[in-house]
């Protein structure tokens, strides 16, 4: 019986047999052919989680009623007994063997197996008893079922084949992909008949794509160390041969997400199974016919082992390398993908430019190196606006970038440099390295500029001789005016505190630095070490935290503080005192981001019109919106994170949206994944490699299927949809990439939805490139639910995510945003993407639409029963799109109001204005309209002032300049004057 994972799902799924979440998955289907008062039950389950305390559930098929066994003979897990009196005498009674219960959770729920109220003894035991004739036993529905290599074998079993290979160190399973090692605890069943060959693996193979196998490894004696697969040729007997060349094991070696080559050491526990993925990629052009070769197993403790491999290629070609049918593990190659891995620019973006050697040009921003290879000078050249790149400068440092090492004397330690050495000039990236030399220490930096603003810099810090340090420091002086927001460090977007005393805790809170800046120019900075790993967000921070960078974090002595003196508001991230020997070695790593990215895309904002939701193509475009968002949980999207299920009918919404005018985007990320993967297994073999460490629990079928050591994640009902976390940073992001493409290519999808995300800016560098290859719109945009809780480690999700919001279209936030108790600069740079170049949308409670419009943002179709149309016709009626907007953060805004908590944004065009006016203040008030008529270019005697009727948001009205304008609580205004 082949797994599930091995042939395609079908969509829609497979109709549920019973209720699993009442009976549970499994159960025995037996018949009394007798009318007796006392009947006996033998049920072979041969499932590795029956335990002696587990309850039974039997249904009478007559009367389909429920009811106990009268005793529990024994229960084991590969056999039990019961008693029960047979209710409707001769007939079939069903015996459900693994119910349990659900806590209340929809989303995260956990299966708690039910127990008997007896305890049960686990040995069989003979009886007189009349007995019940086992039919066979079902599973709820084929996703569910035990296959073969669920089926385990006894006690018995296994210590015979113990006595059989007593001379071995370990025994050795190949095994097709058709049967996937599914538990590293027990053997199956079929790997300890006499039929099973240890020695030879048989299989046939298709031509023009990968052909995966596994060798399970099982040691008898000791754990097996540094385990190594490999292949000799494949040869046929008319002298054909399938190259070794072609040969590889997942398990062992790779590209890492990075690109860089990857080498694992695969180790093996004694009594545990360790399943070793490996594969040919069998040539389009091999001849057909049987193929053998040798496989050779290695390990550092033990003698070699060889397994025959016995290959019949078929005649048929697998169409696009088989990546079309995922089933057959053709995709398993991905995991090694290096796609899109490039310095090439993206657009809006400009190539790097030198300039007399030391000043380095990207999109609307400059970096000056000083001589140690550090930054002299940073500066952006933004409008105030936001919606233009300007001549004027604007210079965000103060002072250049310095470290300082001060002795415990007090004595600062002096360093020399020769400059500083380019040893990578791409039009994407650039690469610097120099040297600092003082009496006691060296520092080697080694630091590169991406064409989005992206610096990282590398610093070793090698001691010379024995010292004793009272302080490392890192000091970012910025010019105090240019340090106008800050966002991070514990504390929520919005004005910057005159000071900040800042400690680590990782174990707490997912903070290692922050951005400071203005709505033109402002920069991100984050203090890390050489064994950084990103962590897990969105509501797992906690399972997987930072760790305390040992250089930076020091022990928890060192932290960052920001203070203001005279025109300067220096950042200092510290590490305090330490006592370094001759030859310690730590790395003071940080990296920077400077922003904005790019001008505001505002024609984008108002031309491109969500619709976030899964409905008819018809209705979609009837709503005014051209831009579907189809999220997961869905006829079309069904499986969290995993798009490759319901294809064909994804593909056919597609084509008829795209006839309609409309563009579509799918969710799809990599925080957590679908249990219906096809490479689950093949994934799970890798260890913490994909699949973060965890409790386990969860859903029914992870527990039943995936068994222990995983984190449970978001669950669906309707699809039985159970995911499980990603370990953060792997390989599977190269699937990721691989998979975007192939949705591009086969599918037609236009972008992306992100809830969150789980993986760094490389990867959403490559996904973006293969988005928006030849033509395509390649769309991103960006939800996030805020991250400032204890659940999340108090991060601000504009912060969190900063480092791809130069890739990103749009921004979504979020659930728990409170558009109604924050102040405008919470809302200027936590929620508008403005000082970043990005605009955006709200969400929780439909936002505040008065207060959006001055950021340029709605709510989204269709959440809210007030939607953004009635804003839509406004904007079309008015012609928003070619406007310039003018917010008021820029000085150039040509109208404002006479109070401070009454703001405005001007959306100005030739002969005519629109003005978006938005009160914070705490009463309902009145203002009076302030206009530069000038910068206006209007004529104050001949213009008209009018509200235009806006359905749910205001009522038709005329003005005149000097009228008192009465606007309520919390709301606002919009007026067109012209």
């Amino acid at each position: 019986m082949k797994t599930a994972y091995a042939q395609q799902q079908p969509f829609p799924p497979q109709p549920l047999r019973w209720d699993p979440d009442q009976l549970g998955n499994q159960r025995a289907v037996i018949r009394v052919d007798k009318d007796i008062q006392l009947v006996e039950a033998n049920i072979p389950w041969r499932n590795r989680w029956m335990t002696p305390e587990q309850k039974l559930i039997i249904v009478d098929s007559t009367t389909n009623k429920q009811f106990e066994p009268s005793s529990y003979l024994w229960i084991n897990n590969v056999s039990g007994g019961i008693t029960f009196r047979p209710q409707s005498g001769k007939g079939i009674y069903y015996i459900y063997f693994l119910p349990y219960e659900l806590d209340g959770r929809t989303n995260y729920p956990t299966a708690s197996y039910l127990k008997n109220s007896s305890p049960t003894p686990g040995t069989e035991k003979k009886t007189n008893n009349s007995k019940a004739k086992l039919l066979r036993l079902e599973s709820v529905d084929n996703f569910n079922r035990n296959t073969e290599m669920d089926v385990i074998a006894s006690e018995k079993e296994v210590d015979a084949i113990l006595k059989q290979f007593n001379n071995e160190d370990y025994l050795v399973f190949p095994e097709t992909r058709n049967n996937p090692v599914k538990t590293g605890e027990y053997l199956p069943k079929r790997w300890t008949e006499k039929t099973f060959n240890h020695q030879l693996l048989k299989d046939k193979a298709e031509r023009g794509g990968y052909h995966a196998f596994q060798i399970a490894i099982y040691p008898i004696k000791s754990d097996l160390k540094h385990i190594i697969v490999s292949s000799s040729d494949l040869k046929s007997q008319n002298g054909q041969s399938i190259s070794s060349s072609y040969f590889d094991c997942l398990n062992q070696a790779g590209i890492a997400y990075t690109g860089a080559p990857l080498t694992n050491t695969v180790n093996a526990t004694k009594g545990k199974v360790q399943s070793l993925w490996c594969g040919f990629n069998i040539p389009e052009n091999t001849e057909p016919g049987l193929y053998k070769g040798t496989l050779t197993i290695k390990a550092e403790n033990s003698e070699p082992r060889t397994v025959q491999l016995e290959l019949v290629v078929d005649n048929k070609n697998l169409t696009n390398k088989g990546y079309d049918e995922p089933w057959k593990m053709t995709r398993l190659p991905w995991l090694n993908s290096t796609l899109a891995h490039s310095n090439t620019i993206l657009p809006p973006y400009t190539a790097i430019q030198l300039k007399k050697d030391s000043i380095l040009s990207i999109l609307g921003r400059e970096v000056i190196l000083s001589s140690s290879g550090l930054p002299k000078q940073i500066r952006t050249y933004f409008s105030p606006e936001m919606t233009e790149i300007s001549d004027a400068k604007n210079d965000i440092l103060a002072k250049p970038i310095h470290f300082k090492f001060i002795q415990q004397n007090g004595k600062e330690e002096e360093f020399k440099n020769n400059g500083y050495q380019f040893t990578q000039k791409e039009e994407g990236l650039h690469r610097w390295i120099s040297q600092l030399l003082s009496p006691n220490l060296q520092i080697d930096l080694d630091a590169q500029l991406e064409f989005d603003g992206f610096m990282h810099y590398v610093v070793k810090v090698q001691a010379l001789n024995d010292i004793d340090l009272s302080e490392i420091s890192l000091e970012i002086p910025f010019k105090k005016e240019k340090a106008e927001y800050l966002m991070g460090l514990g504390q929520k977007g919005g004005y910057r505190p005159s000071s900040i005393d800042w400690k680590w805790d990782v174990a707490h809170k997912n903070q290692d630095g922050a951005w400071i800046g203005t709505v033109n120019a402002g920069l991100q900075f984050s203090l890390r070490d050489e064994n950084y790993e990103r962590p897990l967000n969105t509501n797992f921070y906690l399972q997987k935290p930072l760790k305390l960078p040992t250089s930076w974090g020091n022990g928890n002595k060192g932290g960052i503080n920001i203070k203001e003196i005279d025109n300067q508001a220096i950042v200092k991230g510290y590490s305090g005192s330490r006592h370094l020997k001759k030859g310690d070695v730590l790395y003071y790593n940080f990296n920077l981001l400077i922003t904005p990215f790019h001008p505001l895309q505002t024609d984008a904002q108002w031309s491109e019109r969500y619709y976030h939701a899964y409905h008819p193509v018809d209705s979609v475009k009837k709503s005014g919106a051209n831009v579907v968002n189809i999220h997961h949980a869905n006829d079309l999207n069904p499986y969290i994170n995993y798009p490759f299920i319901a294809t064909k009918e994804m593909k056919n919404y597609i084509d008829s949206a795209h006839h309609a005018g409309l563009k579509v985007k799918i969710y799809n990320t990599v925080r957590e994944v679908s249990n219906r993967v096809y490479e689950l297994y093949p994934l799970r073999s890798l260890g913490h490699e994909v699949f973060s460490a965890g409790p386990g629990k969860g859903y029914s079928w992870l527990q039943e299927h995936v068994g222990h050591d995983y984190i449970a994640a978001w669950y669906v009902p309707k699809y039985q949809d159970a995911a499980l976390i990603n370990s953060g940073m792997n390989r599977w992001h190269n699937y990721y990439v691989e998979g975007m493409n192939w949705l591009v290519d086969n599918i037609g999808i236009d972008g992306i939805y992100l809830d969150d995300v789980a993986f760094d800016r490389i990867t959403m560098k490559r996904i973006k490139r293969v988005m928006t290859k030849n033509g395509h719109p390649g769309l991103i945009d960006l939800h996030s639910a805020n991250q400032y809780n204890e659940r999340d480690g108090f991060n601000n999700s504009a912060n969190l995510y900063m480092e791809h919001f130069p890739y990103i279209n749009r921004l979504w936030f979020g659930e728990y945003f409170d558009y109604e108790k924050n102040n405008p600069d919470f809302f200027l740079t936590e929620v508008s993407g403005i000082p970043f170049g990005l605009m955006g949308e709200m969400l929780q409670d439909g936002g505040n639409p008065y207060r959006g419009m001055i950021y340029g943002m709605t709510n989204r179709l269709p959440y809210q029963k007030s939607g953004p149309q009635g804003l839509w016709k406004v904007w079309d009626d008015f012609g928003i799109v070619g406007s310039k907007m003018i917010g008021y953060w820029s000085p150039n805004i040509p109208i404002k109001t006479d109070r401070a908590d009454v703001l405005t944004t001007v959306f100005q065009k030739d002969g005519k204005t629109m003005v978006s006016i938005a009160s914070w203040a705490a009463n309902d008030v009145q203002f009076k309209l302030k206009i530069n008529w000038e910068k206006l270019g209007l004529d104050p005697k001949k213009v008209k002032i009018k509200a235009p009727y806006i359905e749910n948001f205001q009522e038709a009205k005329n003005f005149d300049p000097q009228s008192n304008i009465l606007v309520k609580k919390n709301q606002g205004w919009i007026l067109i004057i012209e």
